[in-house]
């Protein structure tokens, strides 16, 4: 049995109980609380801390976070302004107002905030990769170069301080982002307890659960539904989904619940507590549907709930933890090269993707409507900002300028995103008017949009995954660069399993060629979008049925080697 490390609550909860009246014990109280993921305890003790000393900058600082962690983003905003303004030379309290005001919708103010938490403290590279991640979301590219060349630096010298996903955006290969990702995984396990050891099933019948703060009107949710009512129909499968978010009243959210043998809503629940609900499910194998990106729990997997634990979907990279046994892929996102960077892979035949096939597209609208001009080619890209590098742009720009009379059409970004790219294009000698952008929509008023879109250009070194599938869906066709990371091939396990790899292009020049041949030859475009209505209809990408007989023999696969004694090793399901 591993060994248990003692619960640090305990002894501050002890603490203020021996000195009541000690701001600074309630302080260190609320910390602890926030480190278990107890938002509410936190918040509560940090507002004691407070009634005690008005206005100490540590405990408006732990208050922010605390509201932060459940969702009041404006009040969070609201106490760490005033920490900051009683602290003003405390970089920590600069960049947790930065995450506050990001969520706030206060996407300049925390573009200033994270800036100043840098000038600070130049040389940390945790504040380093905010300031870089947060300016690459503005596409403010102002000395990202030496940030960028900061933050590298530190994973090579293994410093665990780097958030994984931000890293996905660097061009690091799959190596450097194994190394981020190890770091940061053990840099949570030197703090977490295990459970004991989870029992191993004899049943027949698998019981299988899903973690994701995505379970609603949410990218993870949107790809999900379709294969999870799939899923349902397999009589050897129970579905257990752990919603970390609260029910948000979406379609999205009814059909998941109804999907499921049970959903189990966690939201804003304790670490502990919800590894305790996710081990009295008594599951086969649990599916970490988030990762290392923001709103997961690594902490909860780090306590072994489950008996096997697999990442899929949300995070496109490796979690670099130890707790994680196997990542669901293909061998076009991760072949097997790549795979030596990863957990042990379980390779399905098909696309690792899932697609919702009950979501409908709309007429399309007027392009007048949308803003795009009567006549010429459209281009979208409608990745998000933080994608939209300088080399990627650069590379749009390029289409652009070979191709007279088309337009780009983007996704609109937080802040001043929009004005700064206008100004990129027309410092590159393109016409800013040419560049459209589109504010986030419904999602059936975007794939309504997207049908008028000719071809949607991708960006590297993170490119598109749940915008591509939403676009080959609508009928536009996605030209893609496949790097050297899971992250930079998404896309082209979507084109390759739909049957259009002659979209997977081998490098800018070449995407920069086809992608002007295409712009000027409208027939022959055309003729391509042709196709991939087509293929649509009669290839398996989007066939959720064939997903959920291939999901249910992987899973069969882990389990039955599990009971065997055998440990994680490769597995590959052949084509059906």
């Amino acid at each position: 049995m591993a060994q248990q490390r003692p619960d640090p609550r305990i002894e501050a909860r002890l603490a203020v109980q021996r000195a009541p009246d000690d701001a600074m014990a309630w302080i260190l109280l609320s910390d602890v609380e926030l480190g278990a993921g107890d938002a509410r305890n936190g918040a509560g003790a940090a507002q004691r801390a407070l009634q005690l000393a008005p206005g100490h900058p540590e405990a408006l600082a732990r208050l922010g976070r605390g509201l932060w962690m459940l969702g009041r983003h404006r009040e969070a905003a609201q106490a760490l302004r005033a920490a900051a303004q009683n602290a003003p030379g405390h970089a920590g309290i600069a960049v947790w107002l930065g995450h506050a005001l990001e969520d706030a919708g206060e996407a300049e103010a925390a573009n200033e905030a994270y800036a100043r938490a840098h000038a600070l403290a130049p040389e940390h590279p945790q504040i380093a990769a905010y300031l870089l991640a947060w300016r690459r979301r503005l596409c403010d590219w102002r000395g990202i170069d030496a940030l960028s060349r900061q933050v590298r630096t530190a994973v090579a010298a293994g410093d665990a301080a780097i958030e994984p996903f931000a890293f996905l955006s660097e061009d690091a290969d799959a190596a450097e982002q194994l190394a981020c990702a190890r770091l940061r995984a053990e840099a949570v396990a030197a703090h977490i307890p295990r459970l004991p050891p989870a029992p191993v099933r004899s049943d027949a019948r698998l019981r299988v659960g899903f973690m994701s703060n995505g379970f609603g009107a949410h990218p993870t949710g949107l790809l999900t539904a379709a294969f999870f009512e799939a899923l349902r129909a397999h009589d050897r499968v129970d579905i257990h989904l752990f919603a970390l978010n609260a029910d948000d009243g979406s379609i999205i959210r009814r059909r998941l619940q109804a999907s499921a043998h049970a959903l189990h809503d966690v939201a804003d629940r304790p670490h502990a507590e919800i590894a305790g609900r996710i081990r009295d499910a008594d599951l086969d194998v649990l599916f970490d549907l988030r990762g290392w990106g923001g709103g997961g729990r690594p902490e909860v997997l780090a306590m072994r709930p489950a008996p096997l634990q697999v990442n899929w979907l949300a995070y496109p990279g490796t979690s670099g933890a130890p707790w994680i046994d196997y990542v669901l892929a293909d061998r076009v996102v991760l072949p097997a090269e790549l795979a030596i960077h990863s957990e042990q892979p379980a390779w399905l035949p098909r696309c690792f993707q899932p697609s919702d096939t009950r979501r409908e597209v709309p007429p399309a609208p007027s392009r007048a409507g949308c803003g795009l001009p009567e006549t010429g080619i459209v281009f979208c890209c409608f990745n998000n900002s933080y994608k939209l590098n300088p080399a990627s742009f650069a590379r749009l720009m390029a289409v652009l300028r070979q191709v007279p009379g088309s337009v780009l059409w983007l996704l609109s970004g937080p802040g001043e995103a929009d004005r700064r790219l206008r100004e990129a294009a027309e410092a590159d000698g393109i016409d800013p008017d040419r560049l459209v952008f589109m504010p986030k929509q419904p999602q059936a008023t975007y794939l309504a949009r997207l049908q008028l879109a000719d071809l949607f250009l991708d960006c590297n070194p993170y490119n598109a995954h749940t915008t591509a599938s939403d676009a080959l869906w609508a009928g536009c066709p996605v030209l893609t660069r496949p790097g050297a990371t899971f992250a930079a091939r998404v896309a082209a396990s979507l084109n390759h399993h739909l049957g259009m790899d002659e979209l997977n292009v081998d490098d800018d020049a070449a995407f920069v060629a086809l992608a002007t041949a295409l712009g000027n030859d409208p027939p022959r475009l055309a003729a391509l979008r042709h196709r991939v209505a087509t293929l649509r209809e009669r290839s398996g990408l989007f066939d959720m049925g064939g997903f959920a007989t291939d999901f249910a023999g992987i899973v069969t696969a882990m389990v039955e080697r599990q009971r065997r004694g055998d440990p994680p090793a490769p597995l590959s399901l052949a084509a059906g």
